[in-house]
C-alpha cells in the first residue's frame, strides 16, 4: 500500500510539472517576465562620455518599468575590455549588452556599418535622426542579426571633429603629415591618408596616454568626447571640421534577448529609445558649454574650410564600396526630411 501511494505522488508531481510547461517555453512567456533579469551593460567610455548618459537613462527607465522585473549593471570606461572585446563578449553570450561606435571596431563584424565612414554623408543633426529613426537605420540595425546580435537602437557619439597638438588647422594641406589616430576600419585609415595624414590605430581607451606621450599629434572625435576624456588636456588645437557623424549602435546578446518575454522585448526597446531621446537633448544643450569650458582651458579652436575638407575626401567613399553597397549609401543620403 505505502509502495501504491509513493508511485501515485511520483506520477501527481510529473502531472503537475507537464501542466506549468507545454515544453517549448510556454511556461513560457508568462513566468520569464516574473524572474529578475540582470543586463551587465559594457562600454568604452568615462562616467560623463555620451555612453554613459544614455546607459544611465536606460538604467533608470528600464528597472522603473512596472511588470517586469531587471537589474542593470553598467561597466564604463573599457573596465571588460575594448570595443572589439565587448562585441566579442556579446557574440559569445558573456556580456548580454553593449554600446559601441557604429564605424569602428563594428564594422570589422558589419562591414556596411562603414557607411558612417563616409566623410560629409550628412548636412545636419536633422539628416542624422530622419536616417537613424527611419528604414535605412532600421535596415542596418538588422544586420547585426546575422552575426550573432540584436540591434536594438542607435545613440549618439555625434560629428566628429579633428584635434591636434601642433598648429591652427584651417584647411586640409595644415593636416598633412600629422600622426592622427584613428578607429580600427579601413575607412578611416583612407580619410586620413586623403588628407595627407598618417592615420594611426589606437584603442579608445589608450586614447589619452598616446596624445600626451605624443606616440600620435592628435586625433578626431566629437566635442562631448573630447570633453568628458579630457582630450583638452594634452591637445592645444580643436579645428570644427564635422567631417562625420558617428552613432553608438546598441547590440544585446542574442541568446539574451531570446529568452526575453514580449513583454521584456518591449520594455528593453522602449527604454533604448527613452534613454536615446533623453542623451540627444543632453547634448545639445552640452555643446555650447563644452566650447566655453574649452576656451577656458587655453584651447584654440577653428573653424575650418568644410568644402575644402569634403572635396580633399570626396573619394574616401570608393574605399569602402566593396563593404558599403551604394543602395545603403543612398538610404542614408536621401533620408533627409
Amino acid at each position: 500500500m505505502k509502495k501504491i501511494n509513493f508511485l501515485l505522488m511520483i506520477v501527481m508531481a510529473i502531472f503537475l510539472a507537464a501542466c506549468g510547461s507545454d515544453g517549448n517555453g510556454a511556461e513560457g512567456e508568462n513566468a520569464s517576465s516574473g524572474q529578475a533579469k540582470t543586463i551587465k551593460l559594457a562600454h568604452a567610455g568615462s562616467e560623463s562620455h555620451q555612453y554613459h548618459v544614455a546607459a544611465e537613462k536606460f538604467k533608470e527607465v528600464l528597472e522603473g518599468k512596472e511588470g517586469t522585473d531587471f537589474t542593470v549593471e553598467i561597466h564604463p570606461n573599457a573596465s571588460l575590455g575594448s570595443e572589439g572585446d565587448a562585441i566579442e563578449q556579446v557574440i559569445s553570450g558573456s556580456l548580454e549588452m553593449t554600446t559601441v561606435a557604429a564605424d569602428s571596431s563594428l564594422a570589422n563584424t558589419i562591414p556596411e556599418m562603414n557607411a558612417f565612414g563616409i566623410p560629409y554623408l550628412f548636412e545636419d543633426k536633422d539628416h542624422v535622426y530622419s536616417a537613424l529613426d527611419g528604414e535605412a537605420g532600421e535596415n542596418l540595425l538588422s544586420l547585426a542579426d546575422d552575426a550573432g546580435m540584436k540591434g536594438i537602437g542607435y545613440w549618439e557619439v555625434g560629428f566628429r571633429h579633428l584635434t591636434n597638438n601642433s598648429k591652427e588647422v584651417m584647411v586640409p594641406e595644415d593636416v598633412a603629415g600629422m600622426n592622427i589616430r584613428v578607429q580600427p576600419a579601413t575607412v578611416w585609415e583612407e580619410h586620413m591618408r586623403a588628407l595627407g595624414a598618417s592615420p594611426t590605430p589606437v584603442d579608445f581607451n589608450e586614447l589619452y596616454s598616446a596624445l600626451d606621450q605624443g606616440v600620435v599629434d592628435g586625433q578626431e572625435n566629437p566635442l562631448p568626447t573630447i570633453d568628458s576624456m579630457k582630450f583638452y588636456e594634452v591637445q592645444d588645437y580643436v579645428s570644427l571640421t564635422s567631417h562625420n557623424y558617428t552613432p553608438a549602435v546598441v547590440l544585446m546578446s542574442n541568446s539574451f534577448y531570446e529568452e526575453l518575454s514580449e513583454e521584456e522585448v518591449t520594455a528593453v526597446e522602449e527604454a533604448v529609445v527613452e534613454a536615446r531621446d533623453f542623451q540627444r537633448q543632453s547634448l545639445e544643450e552640452r555643446e555650447e558649454e563644452i566650447l566655453t569650458t574649452l576656451e577656458e582651458e587655453g584651447v584654440t579652436i577653428t573653424e575650418p574650410d568644410r568644402d575644402a575638407f569634403a572635396e580633399a575626401t570626396a573619394d574616401v567613399k570608393e574605399s569602402v564600396s566593396d563593404e558599403v553597397p551604394d543602395e545603403i549609401v543612398q538610404s542614408l543620403i536621401e533620408s533627409k526630411e
